[in-house]
């Protein structure tokens, strides 16, 4: 635990309890917090990458360890295991509290990891730069068949993420921009501005801009014209 700041107020003090048995108390505090304004010189892009959290326009690609994908058979193991269990028994609730653990050590992974990657990048950069994008429809988007992220989109918690990025950034007296999500970060080259139409297709990954022969990663290249649409906003 943390010690309490200086001149700060307990407001409320609330007690959980997980599905696992485990007991925590949520301290919410109150305190005067003198958040300086800074001049931004340092500005980052993310774009949102269904199976890698982000790809970034300054830094390496966050490289999601997809914590959810790698635990699938283990928990539908444990899920069949406990479907076949008499209701009511001891071995059901054994079995019960074995499937929560596994839920809760996959949470605790993307948490710490969340944590890690936000922390990192709100001490680099004065600005960042995202997407508004709703990952609840993604979710739920399928094209043609060919594509379907609902269960990339539940495991690499863009939201959790873009949330500690928000108030970690604040903290700092830099922010969060968020970027129209008609903005076609994706079809900007950002070298001469051509806009391509045929990136509209999800499965174009790298392209050629026609106009000035540039070659672009579809993600990396959508990373930096949210940095620059993020930089022209903060102007």
């Amino acid at each position: 635990h943390r010690p309490l700041m200086d001149n700060s107020t307990i407001k409320t003090v609330t007690i959980s309890r997980t599905p696992t048995g485990k007991y925590y108390v949520s301290i919410l505090v109150e305190y005067e917090n003198q958040i300086l304004a800074i001049i931004p010189e340092n500005f980052l892009g993310l774009d949102f990458a269904m199976h890698g959290l982000y790809a970034a326009s300054d830094e390496a690609d966050a490289d999601y360890p997809t914590f959810l994908r790698k635990a699938e058979k283990k928990l539908a193991k444990a899920q069949r295991k406990l479907s076949k269990r008499q209701k009511g028994s001891h071995n059901r609730d054994k079995q019960r509290l074995h499937v929560a653990r596994l839920h809760e050590k996959i949470a605790n992974q993307r948490r710490d990891f969340l944590h890690k990657k936000s922390c990192y990048l709100a001490d680099r950069y004065d600005v960042i730069g995202i997407e508004d994008i709703s990952v609840k429809n993604m979710a739920k988007h399928k094209k043609g068949g060919k594509f379907s992220f609902g269960k990339s989109v539940a495991d690499n918690g863009w939201n959790m993420f873009t949330n500690m990025l928000d108030y970690k950034l604040a903290w700092q007296g830099k922010k969060l921009v968020k970027i129209d999500k008609w903005y076609p970060s994706s079809q900007l080259c950002h070298v001469c501005g051509y806009q391509n139409q045929e990136t509209k297709d999800l499965s174009v990954r790298d392209w050629n801009c026609p106009k000035c022969g540039s070659r672009h990663n579809r993600d990396k290249n959508a990373a930096i014209n949210i940095r620059e649409e993020a930089r022209r906003i903060s102007a």
